[in-house]
Formats: structure tokens, sequence, C-alpha cells
């Protein structure tokens, strides 16, 4: 008897429920934020039951797949990395020929497969299969050399080897935003993985002085010019306009940032209160929900839910720390990029701090490829601790 009871709660404890609720918590917010953006608004194709049942059903598939990936160990993961990484691939370059017609028309992107009304984003499950790539190149290569200035240029030289072909591809998509995440990710794991900071600063010190050159070039005529002859493209420009003054042009396409900072601001300290939508914002379903987090519940409520998100990222951290793995070690720090640069970015651009992107809230913006990517990603942190636990109770229980 003594026996089945260790066993079952060595069983329980393989098992992060801190992780768990965090997720739970920021579904609550997104069903009833998904439904008071579309119980306001009017459209032809969706109505607020089927947007939620939608959202509930791609987390069932969430879940199903994090329950999936809890399966694989570390060598496991080792061995399907190449061929996770292969295949998404193949996705991103298969959706430069199928892509979504109508909504490249709409905003620009090349990024959707459309099968009827089923669509899907591909760059979205290629984040977690890029990262245990990238986890498992660094691991290898620390592995069989020391860490000499000439090998981390190695090292970063293999890294840009297995990056590169991503945001070409992401390019060729003209998926900007998506870019910049995979850029996020491959930042992370570059500051975890040894690299001497005489080649780190010096290459901190270089995208500083680009991105102030970017700066300098949007905001002159001359560098605008300079940028259109490379791909940059006009709706592009009038995002950054709308960023540097957003109350500049309040009709046309500044709209959605202005009505995503009236409709926050009117939420004030506590919220208009649950279902009250005073101010419409486009696409705030998805992209813009924080303003709808914004308007029902206030700073308080959208301080709860960055809040949340701090402790769903110390709990991935506290994994890592317990697991004292290399390979978990940049997995989780490339899933942990993912999910921070996507609530930087997409709630800086929500209140005006950052411009423009298409970027989704994790976990809460509608959205079934982004829920499903993140929760490949909430699979790979979980499995870390489902089977370190594993391995600590079969040595306890075997001495």
């Amino acid at each position: 008897m003594p026996a089945k009871k260790h066993s079952w709660s060595g069983n329980t404890d393989r098992v992060d429920y801190g992780i768990l609720l965090s997720i739970l918590i920021l579904a609550i917010f997104s069903i009833m934020s998904i439904y008071v953006a579309t119980v306001h608004d009017t459209s032809p194709t969706s109505t607020p039951l089927r947007a939620v049942v939608m959202q509930l059903a791609w987390y069932a598939v969430g879940g199903i797949a994090v329950i999936i990936i809890m399966q694989f160990d570390v060598a496991q993961l080792w061995k399907i990395a190449p061929y996770a990484y292969g295949l998404g691939i193949i996705l991103l370059v298969l959706v430069l020929f199928k892509y979504d017609r109508q909504r490249a028309i709409a905003n620009g992107a090349k990024s959707w497969f459309a099968i009827g009304s089923f669509t899907f984003q591909p760059s979205e499950v290629m984040k977690p299969a890029f990262i245990i790539m990238l986890g498992r190149v660094v691991t290898q290569h620390n592995a069989k050399l020391e860490h000499t200035i000439r090998n981390d240029f190695i090292l970063l030289g293999k890294m840009l080897i297995w990056t590169l072909p991503v945001l070409v591809l992401l390019k060729l998509q003209n998926d900007f935003g998506t870019m910049l995440v995979f850029l996020a990710i491959f930042s992370g794991v570059v500051l975890v993985s040894g690299i001497s900071w005489k080649i780190l600063a010096p290459a901190i010190i270089g995208v500083a002085l680009i991105g102030g050159l970017a700066i300098l070039l949007v905001t002159t005529s001359w560098g605008r010019s300079l940028l259109g002859l490379v791909g940059f493209h006009a709706y592009q420009f009038d995002r950054i306009n709308n960023w540097l003054n957003p109350s500049q042009d309040t009709s046309n396409s500044g709209y959605q940032l202005w009505q995503s900072m009236k409709a926050i601001g009117s939420g004030r300290m506590t919220g208009r209160g649950f279902n009250v939508s005073k101010v419409y914002v486009p696409v705030r379903e998805s992209d813009m929900i924080f303003s709808v987090i914004g308007e029902n519940f206030g700073f308080i409520g959208g301080c709860f839910l960055i809040l949340v998100y701090f402790m769903l990222i110390y709990q991935m951290i506290k994994v890592t720390f317990d697991t004292k793995n290399e390979f978990y070690a940049y997995v989780s720090t490339g899933v942990i990029m993912m999910i921070l640069f996507h609530v930087f970015e997409n709630i800086g651009m929500s209140i005006g701090l950052l411009p423009l992107t298409g970027i989704p809230l994790p976990f809460v913006s509608q959205g079934g490829s982004a829920l499903l990517g993140n929760m490949i990603g909430i699979g790979l942190i979980m499995s870390m601790r489902y089977h370190y636990n594993s391995y600590m109770y079969s040595r306890v229980n075997h001495r």
C-alpha cells in the first residue's frame, strides 16, 4: 500500500500546476475578451458563440498537444529537432505558393494557408521547432568545443545558418512582425549560449547603431526613399507615422491605434465593467485584444494580466533551474523570449509605445495557429518538469 501511495504522489508531482494555473487564468481572460469584442461587432462570418467555441476548441487542441509533447524526454526532443525544423521550413515554402489571397490583399502578408474557411499560419508552429533546433545546435557545439573567441564565432555562424533561411522565407512572406519574434528568440539563446562578451558587446553596440540609423531613415524623406528601394511599403511608413504622432491621422491610417488608446484610457482605474463597450476598435478580437481588457477591466485589470504573465515566466525559469539541463535551458530561454516579446510588443503597440506590427497577445488573442504554437512551447516546458521529477523519483525509490 505505501508503495502505491508514493507512486501516485510521484506522478502528480511531475505536473507543474503553477504553469497550468497561469494558462487557465489567461484562457479565462481570452474567452471573456473575445466574447465582448465579437458581441459588440457585426461580422457576416463570425458570431460571439462561434468565436468562443472556436477558441475553446483550439485550447482543447493545444491541451492535447501539451499532453503529447510532455511524453517526449530530452533524448527524444533532441532526435526530432531536425525533423521538426525541416517540416517547418517546408511549410514556410509551401505557403508562398498556397497563401490566402484575400488576407494577403488585406494586410500584405503571404503567411496564411486557407482551406475553405479554415486558415492556418505555419510560422506559428515553426517557432517551437526553431527553438529546439537552436537548442540542439548550441548544446552540440558546447559539448565538443571550448569557449574561445574563434569557437564562439563558429557557434554564432552555426546559429545564423539555421536562422537565416527562416528570416528569408518570412521576408518573402512580407511578415515583418513574425521576423522580429524569431530575432528575439535567436537573441535570447545567443545571450545564454556562453558566447564571449568580447563578441556580444560589439554586436549589441552594432545593433544599437543600426537601430539609430533605422530611426533616422524612417523619419527623413531621403531615408524613406532608400527604404522604399529595398522593399518597404507605404503602409509600413504609415504605421511609423501613427506611432510617432498618434493624433496626426485619427480617421484613416491611424484610426486603429487612436481607437485602441481611447478604449484603454476610457477604462480608467477599474474599467467600465464586463461586456461594456463604448469605443470601437478594429480587429480587437485578435491583435488589439488588450484594448478590450483595458476598457472593461481598467488599469487594475491590465496590471493583473501582466502579473499573470510574470508568474508564468517565473514558473518557466524555476523549472529551468530545477532541471539543470543545458539543452532544456536553451529551449526554455527560446520559449520565454517568444512569449515575452509577444506580450511586450502587443501591449506596447496597443497603448502607443511601439509601432503596430500585427503580433497577437499570447493565450488571449483570437487565433488558432498562434495559440497552438504557444501551447506547444508550454508543452516543451512541462516536459522538463515531467521527466525530471520522474527521474528523481525513480532514483529515490531504487536506492
